[in-house]
């Protein structure tokens, strides 16, 4: 071997597509793994799960407090109280599903994920609303927001 070799050969390209196409069912594989543990052991019950460090810091809740009763919620068949927990995570479900079936989609066609709420000004968009919703969460007027 000579100087700057690595002794690896490189994949051949239906390998790597091979793993492209299997890597949305193995995070979806995750996600369920994940789901399942939280609807398992509930967050309602404190010692299971580590608390949020930004309430921890600062006493206000950040976008994502609530989350893992929301899951536990789902797991129970409680969309109710799901939603009630983090509005914005539980109205966020549908589109990380589609977004989830536009990678199968593209994976098995060897492509890039296109999609139109993939577009830099949605993304900007969704970004404001997670800011937004952030600061009224812990507003007394969004008291209603909070998990």
């Amino acid at each position: 071997m000579t100087a700057g070799q690595t002794g690896t050969r490189p994949m051949p390209r239906s390998v790597g597509r091979r793993r492209a196409r299997w890597t949305p069912y193995a995070v979806l594989a995750a996600v369920l793994g994940a789901a399942c543990y939280v609807s398992a052991v509930d967050p309602n019950h404190p010692g299971h799960y580590p608390t949020c460090p930004f309430l921890a810091l600062t006493g206000y809740y950040c976008p994502g407090c609530g989350s893992l009763r929301m899951i536990h919620a789902i797991g129970h068949g409680h969309l109710a109280e799901a939603f009630g927990r983090n509005p914005l995570a539980f109205a966020t479900l549908p589109f990380l599903a589609y977004l989830w079936v536009r990678w199968v989609w593209a994976a098995r066609k060897g492509r890039p994920v296109r999609s139109r709420i993939l577009q830099p000004a949605v993304i900007v968009g969704f970004t404001a609303v997670i800011l937004l919703f952030w600061v009224v969460r812990n507003l007394p007027i969004g008291r209603a927001l909070a998990p």
